[in-house]
């Protein structure tokens, strides 16, 4: 899904679907009346229903609000065809419900339960995080629990991240230059990060297969790994970028592979194997080697690999603003830049056969 930002005309969401045997990208346009969008997030349980933050004028003043929508039926399963006339056949997203922000200032980011039925989500309100129930089929948001941030100065959030693990009762947020853990039942912090990066930190991600790990990304130009439980020192950091960093991505399935996205329009793919679940690659069974001849290629295996930069993607001329790894292919990647220029990737394929075999 792609959202539009235009100031003049009524905003879009594109929901492209690629079509992987043909190599066709398919589009189908959905008018979003709301305005220009800056977030999107998918429902984790309902593949029609969406959330976005989009700006909207009122006296004069442009406040940042999210809403719950339904794309219509048709377009759910991911058909591999286009209308045969798109300029007749744009559709409108339904609204669903809004989420109020009026008290709590303008929005950053809508965060789903992951894993869950679809009916809790959080929003990042400029120093707020509110915690949303959705009720009546998602017809109404009510707000069922919050927490701000305290402190000197302007605090305003600019990103979070729900984690998959601990029962799905950590949530951890970026502002300005911190990292902060929440726990989503009592809404207290649990852990902090005061400087994470030099500088604004743009966008978090849990590894989604093992607990306590984060990736975390910023304006230093770094992309860094956190163990959540020892927060003074990064497990890791890259320095691969020349410029901010705007997006940092696990691989759903194979959690080595980690993207990240910067506005020196590149996105380099790495492999983090060291701090990855498999760090040892597949583990060699020991009936599988005869005892004395094999035995110093059985020591060989049990070192742990290397981390490498795998590749280096260079399609784009302008900042590269997303990057999403595919939720149906583990080996497909999207991208986009500030210019609208929507590009798909694939592991290379000696990668994804070391990986697999």
């Amino acid at each position: 899904m792609v959202g539009t930002q235009s100031l003049k005309y009524d905003n879009q969401i594109h929901i492209i679907d690629f079509d992987d045997e043909n190599n066709i990208i398919n589009k189908n346009v959905l008018i979003h009346q709301a305005g220009e969008i800056w977030h999107i997030s998918a429902s984790p349980a309902d593949k029609g229903v969406l959330a976005t933050c989009y700006n909207k004028t009122s006296d004069s003043k442009v406040m940042t609000c999210a809403a719950v929508w339904r794309m219509p039926k048709e377009l759910e399963s991911g058909s591999h065809e286009s209308p045969d006339d798109s300029s007749s056949n744009t559709q409108t997203l339904e609204l669903l419900c809004h989420l109020d922000n009026t008290a709590h200032g303008n929005m950053a980011c809508v965060i789903w339960e992951p894993m869950g039925d679809g009916k809790k989500l959080i929003s990042l309100a400029d120093n707020h995080l509110l915690l949303w129930d959705l009720q009546e089929s998602s017809s109404n948001a009510v707000l069922s629990n919050s927490a701000a941030l305290e402190g000197k100065g302007q605090l305003k959030f600019t990103s979070g991240r729900w984690s998959p693990h601990h029962n799905c009762t950590q949530v951890a947020t970026a502002n300005d230059t911190a990292i902060r853990g929440w726990d989503t039942r009592s809404m207290r912090q649990i852990y902090y990060i005061e400087n994470a990066h030099g500088q604004l930190v743009r966008d978090l991600d849990f590894n989604p297969n093992k607990q306590y790990y984060l990736a975390s990304c910023g304006d230093d130009c770094k992309v860094k790994f956190w163990d959540t439980r020892n927060v003074t020192e990064p497990v890791k950091t890259l320095e691969e970028h020349s410029h901010w960093v705007w997006n940092v991505r696990y691989n759903h399935s194979h959690d080595q592979l980690v993207l990240s996205g910067s506005s020196d329009s590149r996105i380099i793919l790495s492999n983090m194997v060291s701090i990855s679940s498999e760090p040892f690659g597949h583990l060699v069974d020991d009936d599988e080697l005869s005892d004395q001849e094999d035995h110093h290629q059985e020591e060989k295996t049990k070192e742990p690999l290397q981390d490498s930069i795998i590749a280096t993607y260079e399609e784009h001329e302008d900042s590269v603003y997303a990057v999403e790894w595919s939720s149906a292919d583990p080996w497909l990647f999207a991208s986009l830049s500030y210019d609208g220029r929507l590009v798909i990737n694939r592991v290379p394929r000696a990668l994804k056969y070391h990986i697999l075999l």
